[in-house]
């Protein structure tokens, strides 16, 4: 029987818990704002990790670029509070990423709610165009 999640990937899950408490209890830098993990990618030898953030507020990497290079300065100081919570040989490098998965969701769901209501029209307009055309759909007391 094959495990469903191999050490990578119990590693990121890991990683991504605790450097969700770290940065929402103990980085106190201004310049993040409301930062939240999203993801994290684990090499296979475990030696780097890639971090998925969000930033409120910021729907564009060039909104959170100052964001994202505070949290990559404070790398350090996340890699060096995850290795005492843990016991592994190694604590994996982190390198911090905007994730732009969410703005990817919203724009694709304002383009499908663009095309649900043009779709929407579409049918209205053909609706009432074919009941003035329709003799069946006219008022009786008008003849």
């Amino acid at each position: 029987m094959a495990r469903e999640f191999g050490r990578p990937e119990r590693v990121a899950d890991f990683l991504r818990k605790e450097l969700s408490q770290i940065l929402q209890q103990q980085m106190r830098d201004p310049r993040v704002g409301l930062a939240s993990i999203t993801d994290v990618e684990v090499s296979r030898d475990l030696g780097h990790a890639k971090v998925y953030v969000t930033v409120l507020g910021s729907d564009k990497p060039d909104d959170a670029q100052q964001a994202i290079a505070v949290l990559n300065k404070a790398a350090g100081f996340f890699r060096s509070q995850v290795a005492k919570e843990h016991s592994m040989r190694i604590t994996p490098t982190l390198r911090f990423y905007f994730d732009e998965s969410v703005h990817r969701g919203q724009h694709l769901s304002a383009l499908i709610d663009k095309a649900l209501a043009e779709d929407r029209a579409r049918a209205d307009d053909e609706t009432g165009s074919s009941d003035s055309a329709n003799p069946s759909h006219s008022d009786p007391d008008a003849e």
